[in-house]
């Protein structure tokens, strides 16, 4: 939309506005933080788990597997209702209630007596971490100048590997005597941090508040926050048509949200798959345990560093054609690693396969950020996140299926790398002509950069 359709009253104060989206991409990059912590600290306490039946009593490993899925499944749950109630509620509302839920969570996992307490527990706090994951992303989009969308975007969701890294390297620290629980105990520190923070300086949205034909609010937020809104903001429902997962099910979105979904779950089977069995796989292949460790760091911070260069390149040529790029760049990669490379050079070779499956997930988000409506975003991306969970519960399943089977890494890493290409197809396949994001409700030519559509 060019400058001169945008309101006159836009407040011109760039310093503002900037103030503004550094609280909402920090707050968000910290929560996402908290999730990867929380979806990775489970994992570095299962050992203790099994070995120490007077923890939380006998436990086998069929019965740990489950635990672990039990957070996943919460996820799930909590990012289809935030996008149920997001784009009837606003934004912020859901962020500050479902910190809460989230450290809460945590707190009250570090103190549960019994596996069967401590499993209900895991699901409460995925429930909390999933309406965080589908939230952020509608948030950054409605606050993110054009141009930087999905280097904002990526910025924030490389807070869930980034978290995971921090869950890694926590647990290395803290003694063995000091046991497990100071380790959820860590988790629901946004309660007294983070929260009180995001209650004073994250602000809601003011094209949520405009495309629920709230005007008023929506100018005087905008006026607050520095952001600009777009022409017909004197309007009343700016955005006419169906709310929330209403529109998704309709034209012209239904399509593109059954491709989108897709391409999650695959993007989810590929990161949850190999952060799980990557060390097993390679273990078997001749590397000795102590790899382990090294290989998901290499995996975590390949796709953090890959996955934020990649946003730049988004930000240029659309996120469409970077996804369907680094999913054909995973295939490859994964293709490599069975080889009897150098370690070196298959050091080199897993941070590229982090790019093109953390990575390409994170660049999925973004995609999805900026692709919807302000009145369906919330749905869409919960969407995204939700049925994409499905896959992060597929993929260690499919690993273990894999491994359990005795067929070895190679047909794992070739299996995955198919995913891989299916994934770059299902891309290939996402429609691109649509509408000005921006614009009250009159179509508008086709944009040049083809990763968003708006009605």
């Amino acid at each position: 939309m060019s400058e001169s359709s945008r309101l006159s009253g836009r407040t011109g104060d760039h310093a503002l506005g900037r103030r503004s989206l550094i609280w909402v991409v920090t707050l968000s990059t910290l929560a996402l933080m908290f999730d990867g912590y929380d979806l990775v600290v489970y994992g570095t306490v299962v050992p203790t788990l099994l070995d120490d039946p007077s923890q939380l009593g006998p436990m086998t490993a069929g019965e740990a597997g489950a635990l672990g899925s039990y957070a996943l499944v919460g996820v799930l749950v909590g990012a289809l209702t935030a996008g149920a109630v997001g784009d009837w509620i606003g934004r912020r509302r859901v962020m500050l209630v479902n910190l809460a839920w989230f450290s809460l969570g945590m707190a009250a996992t570090a103190v549960a007596p019994t596996v069967q307490v401590f499993g209900a527990f895991r699901f409460l706090t995925g429930v909390g971490v999933g309406a965080l994951v589908a939230t952020v992303g509608a948030l950054v989009a409605e606050f993110a100048p054009q141009g930087q969308r999905n280097r904002l975007n990526a910025i924030v969701y490389s807070g869930v590997p980034a978290g995971g890294v921090l869950a890694a390297l926590i647990a290395l620290v803290v003694p063995d005597s000091a046991g497990w629980r100071p380790l959820f105990w860590i988790g629901a520190l946004p309660l007294v941090t983070l929260l009180p923070l995001a209650w004073a300086k994250l602000p809601e949205s003011p094209k949520w508040l405009l495309a629920r034909g709230r005007v008023a609010e929506a100018q005087a937020q905008a006026a607050r926050t520095g952001i600009d809104l777009p022409v017909d903001a004197a309007a009343p429902g700016a955005e006419r048509g169906h709310v929330g997962f209403g529109a998704l099910v309709r034209r012209p979105l239904a399509w593109p949200t059954l491709l989108l979904g897709t391409m999650s779950f695959g993007g989810l089977l590929l990161t949850y798959g190999l952060n799980t069995w990557l060390p097993k796989i390679m273990q078997d292949n001749g590397y000795g345990a102590s790899y382990s460790m090294t290989f998901l760091l290499v995996l975590n911070l390949g796709a953090i560093v890959g996955g934020l260069c990649a946003s730049l390149v988004a930000d240029r040529i659309g996120a469409k054609r970077v996804v369907a790029s680094t999913f054909v760049l995973a295939a490859l990669t994964l293709a490599l690693l069975p080889l009897d490379l150098p370690l070196g050079i298959l050091l080199v070779a897993v941070a590229i396969a982090g790019v093109g499956t953390i990575g390409t997930q994170v660049l999925i988000y973004g995609l999805v950020s900026n692709y919807y409506p302000t009145r369906a975003r919330a749905a869409g991306v919960a969407w995204c996140a939700g049925f994409g969970r499905l896959g992060g519960i597929v993929g260690p399943i499919l690993g273990g299926v894999l491994v359990g089977a005795g067929v070895g890494g190679t047909t794992a890493f070739y299996l995955f790398g198919g995913i891989s290409l299916v994934g770059a197809l299902v891309t290939s396949l996402v429609p691109g002509v649509g509408h000005d994001e921006e614009a009250a409700s009159s179509p508008a030519a086709p944009r040049s950069d083809s990763s968003t559509v708006s009605v």
